[in-house]
């Protein structure tokens, strides 16, 4: 008789578990300190909070929980369309960018088949990508993590169905230019994933290109901008006949009637999205401009920095300010980052002055 055991897909035993930042409640257990004075800025959550009417749409959905939402979060995704400036039927939603990009592998993923990953990045792409049995293809960026777009137009085989693409890149920050993006979208009929989750805090969204290509899938997410990490949504731009087949494909009731809800209350709150990012911007260049006498600072588009403690080690840094309540990200975890690289995520101006101090202290030592 078969083991149990033996009925789980191959494809599933190879994959690394996904690391995700450290949490409060770890470090609290950990180390012995008091929730209150730990400062999280591992995660690349919004340190402003939600949106106070996101918070009061919450409270006043409370009452209706037993009933399923909409079948495709339909009220919030005509309000996603408008707010990037697209009908509704180019619009998909997930539970987070990680439910739409889980749908896009049903669609295009099959043993056999590969995608492309400039690295280091976002690692759930490869997760994804394995757990539905197509093989990963790296290339790995310069040394300024900008992308080799020609490299990766030279790894495009007929098994290729994906490619990724991360701009602001997590976790160095960087975005891609738009002629690069177009170069490697006209040299394939792969599907090109671009993925926009911390766009609002950059210069540029690439989202328009999406009219002009039919191959060109752009993500975006509520977690980072809109304070909604702890809801899961995510949504993308897609070409008309990616959604009459994304449709086919997506979970059914992903988006919860509270996430439903908030997310409408925080699109709304224009005031509070422009906090978000002008606290952001201000971070940013406050943690770039203290920290540049210590170590490399990558200058980033995202809600965070990276940076390079090297010759010290990013866990022996990170492991440093985790005794004082500090939590960031060590990133060796993300493939071909190296043991150097710390990310930090933006956080409130006394936030960012305590993981300047502490961190001004140990590199400087």
């Amino acid at each position: 008789m078969t083991n149990s055991k033996d009925l789980l897909k191959k494809s599933i035993k190879g994959i690394a578990e996904y690391v995700p930042g450290k949490s409060t409640e770890d470090i609290v257990a950990g180390y012995g300190l008091r929730p209150e004075d730990i400062v999280k800025l591992g995660s690349n959550e919004n340190p402003l909070g939600p949106s106070t009417r996101a918070v009061e749409a919450v409270r006043t959905m409370a009452d209706s929980i037993s009933v399923y939402p909409s079948v495709d979060a339909g009220e919030l995704r005509r309000a996603l369309a408008a707010y990037v400036g697209y009908p509704e039927d180019m619009v998909v939603m997930g539970a987070g960018m990680d439910g739409v990009v889980d749908t896009l592998m049903r669609l295009f993923v099959q043993p056999g088949t590969s995608a492309i990953i400039p690295t280091p990045t976002f690692s759930y792409f490869e997760i994804a990508l394995r757990a539905a049995g197509g093989t990963p293809v790296f290339v790995k960026r310069q040394d300024d993590y900008s992308v080799p777009i020609k490299t990766i137009i030279s790894s495009i085989e007929d098994s290729t169905r994906l490619i990724y693409l991360c701009s602001p890149n997590n976790p160095s920050g960087n975005t891609i230019p738009e002629d690069d993006v177009r170069a490697l979208v006209k040299s394939t009929n792969a599907i090109v994933f671009l993925d926009e989750a911390y766009v609002e805090f950059a210069s540029k969204s690439l989202v328009g290109l999406v009219s002009e290509y039919d191959n060109l899938v752009v993500g975006r997410t509520m977690s980072k901008a809109m304070g909604l990490a702890g809801l899961r949504i995510g949504y993308a731009v897609v070409p008309n006949w990616i959604f009459r087949e994304y449709m086919k494909a997506t979970t059914p009731f992903a988006i919860s009637r509270i996430a439903v809800a908030a997310g409408l209350a925080a699109l709304d709150d224009v005031d509070y999205r422009e906090k978000t990012i002008d606290n952001v911007d201000v971070g940013r260049k406050f943690l770039t401009e203290h920290l540049s006498g210590y170590c490399r600072v990558y200058q980033s588009e995202g809600n965070f920095i990276l940076i390079d403690v090297s010759p010290k080690k990013s866990k022996d840094v990170v492991e440093m300010l985790l005794k004082k309540g500090i939590i960031v990200r060590d990133c060796t975890s993300f493939r071909d980052a190296g043991d150097g690289l710390v990310r930090i995520t933006v956080g409130t101006p006394d936030q960012n002055k305590l993981v300047v101090d502490a961190l001004q202290g140990t590199l400087g030592s």
